[in-house]
């Protein structure tokens, strides 16, 4: 624990119980609040490791040699968009790798611009969330004005 707030390293095991959701009359990110999130944020990784390495492999085994134009220009599309959301994986996985790394940390949960905690619903839609609602909002009000 530091400055009041727990860390969880990679080699810390805490036990959940079957079923086990964080809740608000528990001390906001304690072992236990840590682990849940750990675990969730490593099973939505290894989905997204896996899905990439699908992508990869579907790409790979594709025949180049397609008849037509038209289908080959359907299936550059069909690549395009699978390399695109390839990208997005790893972008995804980075962020995810981020969140793990402020759990070990102990800064997991807290936001990075007001240090206010971000909220056990947030984290739960959103675990890789680095900012609590008002200042993500304050953000996508700055990101639009420049925008415009």
């Amino acid at each position: 624990m530091q400055d009041g707030r727990y860390a969880l390293p990679t080699n810390t095991v805490v036990h959940l119980a079957s079923g086990y959701r964080p809740s608000p009359k528990e001390e906001y990110m304690n072992p236990m609040h840590l682990e849940y999130f750990r675990r969730k944020l490593q099973s939505w990784r290894e989905d997204l490791v896996e899905e990439s390495k699908q992508t990869i492999e579907n790409l790979r085994d594709e025949v180049r040699d397609v008849g037509d134009e038209a289908e080959r220009a359907t299936r550059e599309t069909e690549n395009s968009l699978e390399l695109r959301t390839r990208d997005r994986y790893r972008k995804l996985i980075s962020k995810i790798d981020k969140a793990l790394k402020r759990i070990e940390e102990g800064r997991y949960g807290f936001c990075e611009e007001t240090d206010e905690d971000i909220g056990l619903d947030r984290l739960d839609a959103r675990p890789i969330a680095t900012l609590c609602l008002d200042a993500q909002e304050r953000w996508e009000h700055r990101q639009k004005q420049m925008g415009d």
